[in-house]
Order: C-alpha cells, then structure tokens, then sequence
C-alpha cells in the first residue's frame, strides 16, 4: 500500500477490549477516535515482536494517553498457527500492561497472509501502520523510531524513556 492512501476498514473479527473481554461486534476504524490511529503487528512467537515491538508500542501508549490518539494490537497469523493462537491475545495483553484492543486476524480461505496483510500489504512482523485524522495510511514499516514519531507530531519527548 502506497503511503497516502486511504485507510481500508478492519477485517478482523475476533477482538478483545482494553480489559480483556471478548467485544460484542468487531473493531472499526472510528471505534479508534477521531485522531491519529496507531496499529501494532504481531505474532506471539516473533522475538522481535517482545523485544522492540511491544516495548516501543508501551512507550507511545504512554507517551500519548489522553492526547486523542487511538491505539490497537493485531496478530496476524500468517504461519506458527498452533503457536500464534487467540488464547495468546489476553497474556500478551497483560504481560505489557496494555489496556487497548487486542484483535486474532487469520488468513481467509485459500490465502497466504491475513486479512489485515492483505489489505494493508504489511510486510510481516513487527508492524506499525499509522493512520491520520483524515483516514489515510501515512506510515508503515517492520521499525518506529519512538522519540522521532513523538517529534514529527509536534509531542514532548520524555527524557530517560526512550534508550
């Protein structure tokens, strides 16, 4: 997916909210606010995804909390599928002390990669997609340099946090 382009809506059926507990309905895009929206990529069994992932997310999360900026976590299981399982999402969940949405997005029948790969044409894991206030995909990639992000949005870069 080219930069600029407008966000697709989430595919993903099976979400758990910011306490654990399985939503209702699926999480939409407007669900997220009407800010600029983070999603975060990963398996449970990508080391990269608990090394540098995760922590990057908890200090964006951190950073930004309250500042009209929406945030959710989605495992897209695109192989490892009797290791990245739904009953992964609520301990991962836990493990970094996030209370966000928690999606499973699996591959749809006779596909390669998940619904969320396939329609944002991520790369693999770990994944960042941000999207504006106005809809539109303006960064996605395996890396998000925190203290850079914070920055180009005008943020306060916390010292100490970001080592």
């Amino acid at each position: 997916m080219q930069l600029g382009q407008p966000a697709p809506e989430l595919s993903v059926t099976t979400w758990i909210d910011g306490a654990g507990q399985p939503t209702k309905k699926p999480l939409q895009l407007a669900d997220l606010g009407d800010g600029f929206k983070l999603i975060y990529c990963f398996q449970h069994w990508c080391p990269g995804c608990h090394s540098h992932g995760f922590p990057t997310l908890q200090m964006l999360v951190r950073a930004l909390a309250g500042k009209g900026f929406g945030f959710a976590v989605i495992q897209t299981v695109f192989e490892g599928f009797e290791e990245n399982t739904v009953d992964r999402l609520r301990p991962t969940q836990e493990r970094y002390g996030l209370a966000i949405p928690f999606g499973h997005d699996v591959q749809p029948a006779g596909a390669g990669l998940s619904g969320f790969m396939l329609d944002y044409q991520t790369g693999g894991t770990p994944w960042f997609t941000v999207i504006d206030p106005q809809g539109r995909v303006i960064y996605a990639d395996f890396n998000l340099d925190p203290a850079r992000f914070l920055a180009a949005l005008g943020q306060d870069v916390p010292d100490g946090q970001w080592a």
